[in-house]
């Protein structure tokens, strides 16, 4: 069982940035791959960044591309994502998430496990 735990959301300005980490405990997170979703007020559960397990392949969608960098440091059991040049739309709940497999996972339904979110809120 791995349990996954986010910090770092907070309010900041449009154009700011904030780093969020994701620490795991349980279980080493090397042996997955991992990702970070969001979901905004009536809106799906989203894939904004993935990465695989040892961090050579990632995934970004197309709103986040340029500005977000995902990343993990196996050793210290974290992942991390750096979000620059944020904007009023980048404003949900962001959710750290992970999965026992070899390819990265781009959906919710398809994870393991998750963290309980930690809110983003980017004012205009």
């Amino acid at each position: 069982q791995v349990q996954l735990a986010e910090s770092g959301g907070g309010l900041v300005q449009g154009g700011g940035s904030l780093r969020l980490s994701c620490a795991a405990s349980g279980r080493p997170l090397s042996t997955g791959v991992m990702g970070w979703f969001r979901q905004a007020p009536g809106k799906e559960r989203e894939c904004v960044a993935a990465i695989n397990r040892s961090g050579s392949s990632t995934y970004y969608a197309d709103s986040v591309k340029g500005r977000f960098t995902i990343s993990r440091d196996n050793a210290k059991n974290t992942m991390y994502l750096q979000m620059n040049s944020l904007r009023p739309e980048d404003t949900a709940v962001y959710y750290c998430a992970g999965a026992q497999a070899l390819v990265l996972r781009t959906s919710a339904a398809s994870m393991d496990y998750w963290g309980k979110g930690t809110l983003v809120t980017v004012s205009s």
